[in-house]
């Protein structure tokens, strides 16, 4: 059954997923005008990922990309997803994960999925996390008008900083709870509490203009991606205490205030891994004794 999905041709198919990703990313992920296109990039990509097709095998990041594609819609993704929780390939079994992703394929008229499902049982009530939606529509439709107006400008502004809307959604509610006049007693101001150097480093003007404020906010999130690879945890460790605490630590800053940041922002954005600019600038030279010193 599961074989039957299989390409004939591995070679054909990473051609053909290479093109795809090449069409499909030639604007920012969460910008991209054909959803399908990617999600069948994003499919492909991970069955590689999956069995080891040209690359390293990898199961988690696999999970991921086909993650990411069943949130688009994809039926043949959400039914590899199912597969693999249903069998524990590469990952822990998990029954209910599996019939959550079989349900969604079901769903969709899928046969094999809908037959999967009399096996595996009732799915999870709560999505996963990966389901999430990264512009944080979920978001959005939960606050109350006068954020809404906030976020609509994140909406805006934050794919030409290539920076995931709900990340800076989250780090403006971690920062602010989204009051354009919020100070710190270290002078931190506006939504996303830039202090006057970060705010002078990255040209605003008005810190309590709650677009200049946002646009200065992303720059300061966009370098910070690019120095970190990505690494969400340490991009709001960076962001709550400085880059170079966070590399005076070698991780994750010890202090209750830093970590509980850590944690807020992981709660709400829902991924450990963000895409990043690696033109925006050099990465931390402590980056390899950081990652090696983890302390969350």
């Amino acid at each position: 059954m599961h074989s039957a999905r299989q390409s004939s041709s591995q070679l054909a198919r990473r051609a053909f997923a290479t093109l795809l990703v090449m069409a499909a990313c030639a604007e920012p992920a969460f910008a991209g005008p054909d959803s399908s296109l990617r999600a069948s990039a994003l499919r492909l990509e991970a069955r590689d990922f999956e069995r080891g097709n040209g690359v390293s095998r990898d199961p988690a990041k696999a999970v991921q990309l086909y993650c990411e594609a069943a949130r688009l819609g994809d039926l043949e993704a959400q039914y590899e997803l199912g597969w693999m929780y249903a069998n524990g390939r590469g990952i822990a079994r998990d029954d209910a994960t599996a019939a959550y992703f079989f349900t969604m394929a079901a769903k969709q008229g899928d046969k094999l999925s809908q037959r999967m499902l009399r096996q595996v049982g009732d799915p999870v009530s709560k999505p996963p996390a990966c389901l999430f939606d990264i512009e944080g529509s979920d978001l959005v439709d939960a606050a109350p008008p006068e954020q809404r107006k906030l976020m609509d400008i994140v909406l805006k502004l934050a794919p030409d900083y290539g920076v995931q809307p709900r990340l800076a959604m989250a780090i403006i509610r971690a920062e602010s709870n989204f009051n354009p006049g919020a100070v710190s007693p270290k002078n931190a101001q506006g939504l996303m509490q830039l202090i006057p150097e970060t705010a002078e480093r990255f040209n605003v003007r008005k810190p309590f203009d709650p677009e200049q404020n946002i646009r200065g906010g992303l720059s300061y999130l966009r370098w910070l991606l690019a120095y970190f690879q990505g690494d969400v945890a340490l991009v709001a460790a960076a962001y709550n205490a400085g880059e170079g605490t966070v590399e005076r630590f070698h991780g994750i800053p010890p202090f209750p205030e830093t970590r509980g940041y850590v944690q807020r922002i992981r709660e709400i954005f829902k991924r450990e891994d963000h895409p990043f600019d690696a033109g925006i600038t050099a990465p931390s030279p402590e980056l390899p004794k950081i990652s090696s010193r983890r302390l969350m």
